[in-house]
């Protein structure tokens, strides 16, 4: 009775014991079966991380030289075999062994380290030379790009610090599993994961120091730029004020000309030469603030000057022209000259004068009446004219007037020296005005040239001419309108000699011969006036 109580007892703590254990197993697979899943949770984390990539490729790498090494093994089994059997399977692992030297290849960058190009420090380019505002532009574009360039690396360090922490998280719950099950595979499993994270922690150490490195770089870099752009700006300003002091004195100086010249003409003409100055000032200014060797930029313009002389000859000439002009003082806007060209001439008043040409305004003139018959073009003339052709200026100098004649034709019967008379009263009481103004401007042209005649008082001519007996009057008129008096004195004249019954206007006459002609001696009478028409 005693023996069956004690197995009964016996078997009732097995019984307790093996519920209790499966009770422990039970929780230890839940608790298992947590781990696990959390697991999976961070290879679903880290599975994107681009570290992490590298390294299973560099796995692949290593796992890729492997293979192909057993399979080199294997070819060199059955490389001299003549089995047909063996033949096939040859076939196959060398066409295998072509496959694995591509794709080791492909994977060839990860031969050393999986992260060689990861952790190395960024090389930052050389930073630009700033020497002039306009490369302050560059400058801070450099500035951004290498603080961009930092920021960048942080952020992949970040990667590599997070990937650190999951594995370091999966590796202590690989531990707690192994713990629980403390089996081979789970031992290898903790084995992989703690050389995987000893790799990763690795790349982190000299990641870490590389970046230090390379923010030392970046901020060394971004002092020394900002230092260059502040001595730039610096530079700017100080010539920006020097700019300044050269537009005010412009300024002035044309307050100044402004002020005491009182002709319009020469007042244009001397702003033209203070605004060229002062844009040449302005330049000279900038080049020799911002080029550094100016021997060597003489030198080159030196030798680019002559073959640029001969290709662009007449623009050379036309602004020597210009020169010639603005300091010899021959020609001033508002002038009016007469230019040939072609044969055909050209009467106008200056309206401008640039660096390569002046340009007319063309007026109604004596050459419109007779050759032109056209005007109120505007003409462009270079400047290069004034050494190659006769330019004529009716208003040189203090000069406004012009000697302007009319020519009209008596008959040689006519009372020539009546013809004479009336013609001086007119012309005398018409020009009066012009002649005491154009011996004010000789006198005072006297200063500047050597003059013989300045008789200016009306001249009146007489000549015999086979049309008839020519009165040519000659008087000063305005240089800017010869046509109005011109077309005055004209009709005065005429009327003048239609009046006296002894003046005959003479105008080309013609002969005119009807029937046969005979042949008769030569008389000795007294031959009529050509300018009498016959008729027979």
């Amino acid at each position: 009775m005693f023996k069956k109580i004690l197995w009964l007892l016996f078997v009732t703590c097995n019984l307790l014991l093996a519920a209790e254990s499966n009770a422990t197993k039970l929780e230890d697979a839940i608790k298992t079966d947590a781990i696990r899943q959390k697991i999976t949770a961070i290879d679903e984390s880290i599975k994107d991380n681009l570290w992490f990539k590298r390294y299973g490729n560099y796995l692949s790498y290593q796992k890729l030289i492997e293979e192909l090494s057993t399979v080199d093994a294997e070819i060199k089994k059955f490389k001299n075999t003549k089995d047909k059997v063996a033949l096939e399977k040859y076939e196959k692992l060398v066409s295998k062994q072509e496959s694995l030297e591509k794709q080791i290849e492909l994977l060839q960058e990860f031969k050393n380290s999986p992260f060689s190009k990861m952790v190395e420090s960024i090389e930052l380019e050389s930073y630009p030379k700033i020497t002039n505002p306009l490369a302050i532009i560059s400058a801070l574009s450099y500035v951004k790009k290498i603080k961009q360039d930092s920021m960048d690396y942080r952020a992949r360090i970040d990667r590599l610090d997070f990937l650190v922490g999951k594995l370091k998280e999966k590796l202590a719950l690989l531990e707690e599993i192994y713990q629980i099950e403390p089996i081979i595979t789970n031992e290898d499993m903790v084995y992989e994961a703690q050389k995987e994270l000893n790799a990763f922690i690795a790349a982190q150490e000299i990641a870490s120091t590389s970046y230090s490195l390379h923010v030392k770089k970046v901020e060394e870099a971004t002092i020394r730029v900002t230092q260059d752009i502040t001595l730039q700006m610096k530079r700017a300003f100080n010539i920006g004020i020097f700019i300044v002091v050269v537009i005010v004195f412009t300024l002035l100086l044309k307050f100044v000309a402004k002020r005491y010249i009182k002709d319009n003409d020469r007042f244009y003409t001397a702003n033209k030469i203070i605004n060229f100055v002062n844009v040449t000032l302005i330049i000279l200014i900038l080049l020799f603030s911002y080029i550094e060797n100016v021997s060597y930029l003489v030198t080159v313009l030196g030798f680019a000057s002559a073959g640029i002389a001969i290709a662009m000859k007449d623009w050379f000439m036309s602004i020597l022209g210009w020169m010639v002009i603005i300091f010899g003082g021959s020609f001033h806007v508002g002038d009016r000259i007469k230019v040939q060209k072609d044969g055909l001439l050209y009467v106008g008043d200056i309206i401008d004068i640039s660096l390569l040409r002046m340009t007319l305004f063309e007026d109604v003139t004596i050459s419109t009446y007779r050759d032109n018959r056209r005007a109120g073009r505007v003409i462009f003339v270079p400047n290069n004219y004034v050494f190659t052709s006769l330019i004529s200026n009716y208003t040189h100098g203090t000069i406004r007037t012009v000697w302007d004649g009319i020519d009209v034709f008596i008959t040689f019967d006519s009372n020539h020296k009546k013809a004479v008379y009336l013609a001086r009263e007119i012309t005398k009481k018409y020009s009066k005005g012009y002649t005491d103004i154009a011996r004010k401007q000789l006198n005072l042209l006297r200063n500047q040239y050597s003059l013989k005649n300045t008789n200016v008082e009306p001249r009146i001519f007489s000549f015999v001419e086979p049309q008839g007996f020519c009165i040519s009057s000659w008087y000063m008129t305005n240089s800017y309108a010869t046509l109005t008096l011109r077309s005055t004195i004209s009709s005065e004249i005429i009327d003048a000699f239609n009046q006296e019954p002894d003046i005959t206007i003479a105008y080309h006459t013609q002969n005119i011969n009807i029937g046969s002609q005979k042949k008769r001696m030569p008389n000795f009478e007294t031959p009529k006036s050509p300018d009498e028409k016959s008729l027979f």
